[in-house]
């Protein structure tokens, strides 16, 4: 098994540091890291070739994208890793803090013969002052939306071979063959369609070989929560019924 791990970024030059080093303390660090540049203007690919040389990670590389979307970004780092050898690949977001096993679980359930794979994505509580109620909220609203997800009419279709299983972008793995299979990430911006959704149900139309494993953790940014509210944070992945005038939170 190669793994590599995928992380799409814009505009992270202030952060993505963060993510680096928990990449860089990963217990099992056999994996090569494609940071997909998707069009920044504040040095983030540096920021990442910087650590990458100070550090001594000559398999971790930056690959550019012009066209903006995390879709596009990450369909595109995917792809780059694969046509380099990589036979599994696992994706975060630049402003996630991945567990220090994170990349050892999702190995093991790999062997275990799943090929899809999510995991618990809990809030940071560095990044953004969050306070322990607020914390067990988020952690709350989370598994209403995973609920959520399987009662949507649009994850409902008789072709499915499995239930829908909320696999949010930035903790997510999956084999090269079954993501070749299913077309991989739709190609478009996050406004437009949420691009780990239409994965999903385009795996669940192939296998039923996908699952969550509780020691597959991310820590995630709370940087919308803490801009629009809890409220209306859900309505954004709730299909879009909020549409803030900006959706990049910086």
């Amino acid at each position: 098994m190669r793994l590599a791990v995928v992380v799409p970024a814009w505009q992270e030059a202030a952060g993505i540091g963060a993510t680096l080093a928990a990449l860089r303390d990963q217990q099992d660090a056999d994996f090569d890291l494609v940071v997909v540049d998707n069009g920044s203007t504040d040095g983030t690919a540096d920021v990442v070739r910087e650590a990458a040389r100070a550090w001594g990670r000559p398999r971790w590389r930056v690959v550019e994208e012009p066209l903006k979307g995390t879709g596009a970004a990450a369909d595109t780092g995917i792809r780059e890793a694969v046509a380099a050898g990589a036979t599994h690949v696992a994706r975060t977001d630049a402003d996630c803090l991945p567990a220090p096993y994170w990349t050892a679980a999702v190995r093991r359930a790999f062997d275990d013969g799943l090929e899809l794979v999510t995991g618990p994505m809990l809030p940071r509580s560095d990044d953004v002052p969050v306070g322990p109620l607020r914390r067990g909220a988020l952690r709350a609203a989370v598994s209403v939306a995973a609920r959520f997800g399987q009662l949507r009419p649009g994850n409902q279709d008789p072709e499915y071979l499995g239930p829908y299983l909320m696999c949010p972008g930035c903790n997510l793995a999956i084999t090269a063959d079954l993501y070749e299979r299913a077309g991989g990430f739709p190609r478009t911006a996050i406004e437009d369609l949420h691009e780990d959704r239409a994965l999903v149900n385009a795996v669940r139309r192939l296998t039923t070989h996908y699952g969550y494993r509780r020691d597959v953790v991310v820590h995630a940014s709370v940087r919308r929560v803490h801009a629009w509210g809890l409220r209306r944070t859900l309505e954004w992945y709730a299909d879009h019924r909020y549409r803030p005038p900006v959706v990049d939170i910086r």
